[in-house]
């Protein structure tokens, strides 16, 4: 593997009081420019940023990723204020560019397309070609400037989310392939001339019709056929949706010519957070074997820190005495194992020493069937679904630090389920082995305290999975209120970081009959378009969501409305 890239935004989190955070960009908006602070702020960045990376290149990283283009450019149509921010900003990364020189590292720059101030848009109208001009002043401005950075990640797929309050906020500017692939032919000579790399990611959230571009083989095709150059890389997560288990490896690393990174992440959002053991070892093992018939594979690109919206705090690299440890195992497992050809017990080995190690390999066995079999439900995570360009995540009633407990989710869950008997066992035999876990975390010297925040959580998913499959029984309802207010009073927000538990248990008033006739109309089992999805889901349906939204926009639950993008961006 050529480049070995890590995240390095941890940094830029330190501090932070809010319930929760978006880890997905350096919050730019919390980091003072001016007054008595800012130059400690800066100072304990540097700080933090020099021991991250010294750690990071002690592990076999040659490279880290920082954020982002835009906040390092002023320009006159952005107006003089955000144009004073973004100079404070620009002579600070500056300093930070070049102590990872110093370190023998490699940076990286992130940029969505397109960042946005109001005064861009008002000096452009938003006319697409003026905005592309615009972005291709301000990469070779950056370029030229700080010759530390090697290269740029774009993101064309994601935009901001609707929490991010920043003057520069990006908008999703590329709707189709024919408009993708004239962005990176244009983009390109930029970066060949200056000897620079531009690393295109394929990840999307399914808007607009390049919107299925991480999975599917037309688009994918249209996109990137015919586009040679030394200077692009193209970067793909390994799965057709986002950082899951059950998701097998991602096909258009078999079909891209293009040299080709792999992305993965090892502070797991959406399960925990580094909070506790989530091992993605033996993951990482499967998808080696498979990639070996991979060709131009150059890369691996772990996000240790990055992504998700959710209230658990841990710094990878950060942490006092060893409390990031279960995201430094993922690190160092994806990195060993898809760089190196190591093994699980290796890798384990190397981290927990050779005193530990088989006590801590036999409690990731366990945590890993915790995981699979209670954490997910199984059967369910099995199948595949598309709804319009999207693949239907494998997770659906735990959501980054949310467990949703109501009774439209138990009727959604009941039909795609066959065997809720099976489900039920298997979910609390592996609730079973927690008090062997917690015996496991002493014998290695892992953080007890983990292991008990694990089981205290899982027992209320297990609840939770008792009212999803079994027979409506009156007296559960009180009972995991009850363990609501147990888990809240164990676990308070001043102490530690929680998962919230959102529970509702009033009648989804959908009959089993009008839920299986929607599910059949709106989803598929395979990645092709079927004629009603061309006719209807894609088409007519967007329409309708539209004309309706206004009406029904308080019926939709909060979290489909204000998380990330919101859930209008499937409807593009």
């Amino acid at each position: 593997m050529e480049w070995r890239i890590l995240d390095a935004i941890g940094p830029f989190f330190r501090g932070i009081e809010r319930g929760r955070i978006n880890w997905s960009k350096i919050p730019f908006a919390d980091l003072a420019t001016e007054g008595p602070l800012a130059r400690a702020q800066w100072d304990r960045i540097a700080a933090d940023l020099t021991s991250l990376v010294t750690r990071a290149r002690d592990c076999g990283f040659n490279a880290v990723t920082l954020d982002d283009l835009a906040h390092l450019v002023p320009h006159p149509w952005h107006g003089a204020a955000l144009n004073q921010q973004l100079e404070v900003y620009r002579a600070e990364f500056g300093r930070l560019f070049r102590i990872i020189d110093e370190l023998g590292m490699a940076v990286f720059l992130t940029t969505d397309a397109i960042p946005c101030s109001a005064g861009l848009l008002a000096a452009t109208g938003g006319r697409r070609a003026a905005l592309d001009a615009w972005f291709r002043e301000i990469i070779t401005d950056l370029l030229d400037a700080f010759p530390e950075v090697r290269g740029i990640i774009l993101r064309i797929g994601e935009s901001d989310g609707k929490d991010v309050c920043d003057p520069l906020r990006s908008r999703l500017h590329l709707k189709n392939s024919h408009q993708t692939q004239r962005f990176l032919r244009d983009l390109l000579p930029l970066f060949e001339s200056r000897n620079r790399l531009l690393v295109f990611r394929t990840w999307t959230v399914g808007a607009h019709r390049i919107g299925d571009l991480i999975w599917h083989r037309r688009t994918l095709d249209d996109t990137l056929g015919g586009l040679h150059s030394p200077a692009l890389l193209v970067s793909m997560k390994h799965g057709e949706s986002d950082f899951f288990r059950y998701l097998p490896l991602n096909r258009a690393f078999f079909r891209v010519a293009q040299p080709k990174i792999i992305e993965i992440q090892a502070r797991r959002e959406y399960e925990g957070g580094g909070e506790f053991p989530s091992f993605i070892g033996w993951d990482c093992e499967r998808m080696a074997r498979e990639l070996i018939g991979v060709k131009n594979l150059v890369g691996i690109s772990v996000w240790c820190q990055t992504g998700g919206w959710h209230g658990f705090r841990r710094l990878a690299f950060l942490e006092a005495a060893g409390q990031d440890i279960w995201i430094r195992l993922n690190v160092q497992a994806a990195r060993r194992i898809l760089c190196d050809g190591a093994t699980v017990e290796q890798v384990v080995s190397e981290v927990a020493g050779t005193e530990h190690a088989e006590a801590m390999l036999e409690l990731l066995r366990h945590s890993e069937t915790v995981m699979r079999e209670l954490y997910y439900i199984e059967e369910f995570a099995r199948r595949k679904l598309f709804f319009r360009r999207v693949r239907i995540p494998p997770l659906l009633h735990v959501y980054w630090d949310c467990l949703f407990i109501n009774h439209a989710l138990r009727k959604i869950l009941r039909h795609f389920v066959d065997d809720p008997e099976h489900v039920i066992r298997d979910g609390e035999a592996a609730f079973d082995l927690f008090p062997r876990m917690m015996d496991l975390a002493g014998e290695a010297d892992l953080p007890a305290d983990d292991i008990e925040f694990m089981r205290d959580t899982f027992r209320l998913i297990a609840l939770a999975r008792r009212y999803y499959f079994l027979p409506y029984d009156p007296a559960l309802p009180p009972l995991i209120e009850a363990a609501k207010l147990a888990y809240k009073s164990r676990w308070p927000r001043s102490q530690r970081q929680r998962y919230r538990i959102k529970t509702s248990f009033e009648p989804f008033q959908v009959k089993r009959r009008t839920l299986a006739w929607t599910a059949a109309l709106l989803l598929r089992k395979r990645r092709g378009y079927r004629i009603i999805d061309r006719l209807f889901t894609l088409g007519l349906l967007g329409i309708i969501y539209r004309l309706l939204r206004p009406a029904a926009k308080n019926s939709l639950p909060k979290f489909l409305r204000e998380s990330a993008m919101g859930i209008d961006t499937l409807f593009k």
